[in-house]
């Protein structure tokens, strides 16, 4: 069987609430929509460390660019947003960090920024329909649509 998310703080509480109000582990696994197994451990958990908090964030390998470094990134693209992602991994890598960032990374952190790269791509099947269409009849061609539009 594969991995399910997380239970979230509030399900994490549903859990111990129930169990605590007599449900039995099945009733709460029912009620919640998790496993039972799930419910045995975070109940367990609670009873002995009296938390309910997952440790499982904290696991993993450590960013190279973390919080910090990601606010700096956004300020330098919200300052130039026509600054290349070579300048920016240029300056990120000369601003005095510990451990200088590849190209890749930098691209990377920018994706999960949010900062996508869209070029303007000419595509000669689209011209050429666009072509035939207004030769064929000039009125179909609506020119004022919002192609560009999100």
């Amino acid at each position: 069987m594969g991995k399910s998310r997380d239970l979230s703080e509030f399900e994490r509480g549903m859990i111990v609430g129930a169990r605590r109000a007599g449900c039995s582990i099945s009733q709460t696994a029912n009620l919640l929509g998790c496993s039972r197994t799930a419910v045995s451990r975070v109940y367990n958990e609670w009873c002995e460390k009296k938390k309910t908090s997952s440790d499982r964030a904290t696991t993993g390998r450590k960013r190279l660019v973390d919080e910090n470094g990601e606010k700096w990134i956004e300020s330098v693209v919200e300052a130039n947003n026509q600054v290349t992602i070579e300048e920016i991994h240029a300056l990120y890598n000369s601003s005095g960090v510990e451990k200088p960032i590849s190209l890749r990374t930098a691209r990377r952190t920018l994706k999960r920024l949010g900062y996508t790269c869209l070029l303007p791509v000419d595509d000669p099947l689209t011209e050429g329909g666009a072509n035939i269409l207004l030769a064929a009849d000039p009125e179909q061609l609506d020119t004022s649509s919002d192609c560009n539009r999100s």
